[in-house]
């Protein structure tokens, strides 16, 4: 691999996702450069938010950089939490899933999708955003142990579920950061050369 590319996060869950679901990859997160930074995401968007990280960062450290937004959408909920989803109830993924629960009983309704917004900027700060998006619905309740975020009350419909009972190898292929990592790999392979070479 010929170029370093910058996680403008500092999420280490979703660092190992990145790692893992592209290995050849040489990927640097901001902690390997001392940055603790933690810029306020103030986009409307999934797509705004990652745009904005991408930039900051990358002007910062002139490396080119990858960042992500993502989150859940509950159709009855109005496609919330959406983009306050990692502070919905401003107390940690467990109280997230809590609220999400209590706020969906009773509701017969219980389709919800997780979205990611990727942008990328190259070495010229040319701006590129992919998406990837994962449909489900929301548990009973909460179940199983791998993950993070709300993967315990996210059902996956034709394997009856969850993304955190199913597990890593299982989200590596078929998540919404998955699939938007894919594009991403595909882009890079058309536009950029990066190659095992």
């Amino acid at each position: 691999m010929n170029k370093t590319i910058l996680i403008a996060s500092g999420n280490q869950n979703k660092i190992k996702e990145f790692k893992n679901i592209l290995p050849d990859y040489n990927f640097l997160s901001l902690k390997d450069l001392n940055d603790f930074e933690d810029i306020e995401e103030n986009g409307d968007t999934f797509e705004a938010n990652s745009l904005l990280k991408a930039k900051h960062y990358f002007n910062k450290h002139k490396i080119p950089t990858l960042a992500d937004d993502s989150g859940l959408e509950i159709e009855v909920l109005g496609n919330a939490p959406g983009i306050l989803s990692k502070r919905y109830s401003g107390k940690g993924d467990h109280e997230n899933n809590l609220l999400v629960l209590r706020n969906l009983t009773n509701k017969k309704n219980r389709k919800a999708r997780f979205r990611c917004a990727l942008t990328y900027v190259n070495a010229d700060g040319k701006t590129i955003t992919f998406e990837g998006i994962i449909e489900g619905k929301i548990a009973e309740e909460i179940k199983g142990d791998e993950g993070f975020g709300y993967d315990p009350i996210f059902l996956i419909e034709s394997e009856n579920k969850t993304l955190a009972e199913l597990g890593a190898d299982y989200k590596n292929r078929h998540s919404h950061r998955a699939k938007v990592l894919i594009k991403f790999k595909e882009y890079m392979e058309k536009n950029e050369s990066i190659n095992n070479e």
